[in-house]
C-alpha cells in the first residue's frame, strides 16, 4: 500500500486551486514535462488531461482521468501509463487548522504494474510521492504567498 501524506502550510482551497488546473499537472507530477485538458471541463468526473514524461531523447505520452471528485476534499484519478499500465491515485485534502493535510494513496491497477505489484514497487512509489507531494507543497506555498502580496 502507497500512501504518504505532508502537512502543507496553505488552506485547503489554495491546494485545490492547483489541483483543479490542468495546465500546472506537470508543475508537480513527478516526471510530467507538460500537461494540458484533453477531455472535458479539468477536474469534473470523466474529465481527461494528456501528459508527457520525457526521458532524455524519449518521450511517453499518458492520459489521467477522473473517476471520483467531491471539490475540494478529493480527488481521484485513473493514470494510465501506455505500457506500465494504469494505477488509481486518490489526493485527500483535509483541513488542518489554517493548513492542509494532504494524504495520497495509489494502487497500480492494469498492465505491468498491476501484475507485478508488490510491496518493492511500493517502496518505489512512496518514493516518488514523497518528491510530489513537496513539488505540490512548493507550488501551492508559493502560490498561496503571491495571493497574500497582492492583496496588499
Amino acid at each position: 500500500m502507497a500512501v504518504r501524506h505532508r502537512l502543507i502550510h496553505a488552506a485547503p482551497n489554495r491546494v485545490w486551486d492547483v489541483l483543479s488546473d490542468a495546465s500546472r499537472y506537470a508543475d508537480w507530477v513527478v516526471g510530467t514535462s507538460d500537461s494540458h485538458a484533453a477531455r472535458g471541463r479539468w477536474p469534473e468526473l470523466d474529465s481527461a488531461l494528456e501528459y508527457t514524461v520525457r526521458i532524455g531523447p524519449w518521450s511517453v505520452s499518458g492520459t489521467t482521468v477522473v473517476r471520483r471528485v467531491d471539490a475540494p476534499r478529493e480527488l481521484e484519478l485513473e493514470v494510465d501509463s501506455g505500457p506500465v499500465g494504469t494505477a488509481r491515485v486518490a489526493i485527500d485534502v483535509r483541513p488542518w487548522g489554517a493548513e492542509s493535510l494532504v494524504i495520497v494513496d495509489e494502487h497500480p491497477l492494469r498492465g505491468v504494474g498491476g501484475a507485478l505489484h508488490n510491496a518493492a514497487l511500493d517502496a518505489l512509489i512512496q518514493l516518488r510521492h514523497r518528491d510530489m507531494l513537496r513539488r505540490l507543497a512548493d507550488v501551492v506555498e508559493d502560490h498561496a504567498g503571491a495571493s497574500a502580496h497582492e492583496s496588499v
